[in-house]
């Protein structure tokens, strides 16, 4: 069975007094294959991109448009959504960036979820055609309303699977986060697989938590590493979780052996 091809989301991962060249290196020596940068304007964007190069790592992801709050599902956002996204695709193009982070937005007053939908798919088929053109995939974010994201609307993978489905493009699909549909939903394995044609990015994290994948959460990575691996998925599993190893690095070490067993 082939392994999965795991990233490491910069941020959580950085902050050691190391540059961003050793931190790139360090990961790429563990056999990490991407990175991840969250919003360009809280990062050294151009530097990681460029050492991230030179140490034979991909740039898998970064955020797309903001705001994770106040999102796509609020039609008066449209228009600046666009521009953002526009802009987005073409520095990921530019980049050689495989995915953009989208967001649902929370929920509006007197807004029901069909309606919801309906706004996501507006503004998402404005933008599909050059997402297309350029190779990058949209990849509209799961996360938890019940913990850590309040309001938010698509937290559950079949409301987001309906966006997709509407929108009808192959660049757009569910950045699906281990951690947080484990907290909505469980069934984790069974809703991968089932919807495996619909993901274009993973995020994984320990629950309860956000923390290292030990003894003190309740999800099995390798089970569900070895799951996906099953499948035809091409794309990154990225590491998105808080570790309280004495370094981040080995925190990050521990997680990549972890997924790694396919």
């Amino acid at each position: 069975m082939p392994r999965i091809r795991q990233s490491f989301c910069y941020g959580l991962f950085a902050d050691e007094g190391r540059s961003v060249e050793q931190v790139l290196r360090d990961a790429a020596d563990i056999g990490l294959k991407a990175v991840e940068i969250w919003g360009r304007q809280h990062a050294p964007f151009d530097e990681i991109c460029e050492k991230a190069g030179e140490a034979g790592l991909a740039v898998s992801s970064m955020c797309g448009h903001e705001s994770l709050e106040d999102g796509l599902n609020k039609r008066e956002n449209r228009n600046r959504i666009e521009d953002e996204l526009l802009a987005s695709i073409e520095i990921a193009r530019t980049r050689k960036i495989s995915g953009l982070i989208c967001f649902s937005g929370n929920r509006n007053a007197g807004q029901s979820d069909e309606e919801g939908i309906e706004a996501c798919v507006e503004g998402l088929n404005r933008v599909k055609k050059a997402a297309e053109s350029a190779g990058v995939n949209l990849n509209l974010e799961l996360l938890n309303s019940k913990v850590d994201h309040p309001g938010y609307q698509c937290d559950h993978t079949a409301w987001g699977v309906e966006v997709v489905k509407q929108v009808n493009s192959p660049n757009v699909k569910l950045l699906y986060d281990i951690y947080h549909m484990q907290i909505m939903e469980g069934d984790v394995i069974r809703t991968i697989r089932n919807n495996i044609q619909h993901i274009g990015h993973f995020h994984t994290a320990g629950n309860p938590g956000r923390n290292d994948m030990d003894h003190t959460q309740e999800m099995d990575y390798i089970g569900i590493c070895r799951a996906i691996a099953s499948t035809d998925y091409p794309l990154f599993v990225g590491h998105e979780f808080i570790t309280h190893r004495s370094s981040k690095m080995q925190g990050l070490k521990e997680a990549f052996e972890i997924c790694d067993q396919g």
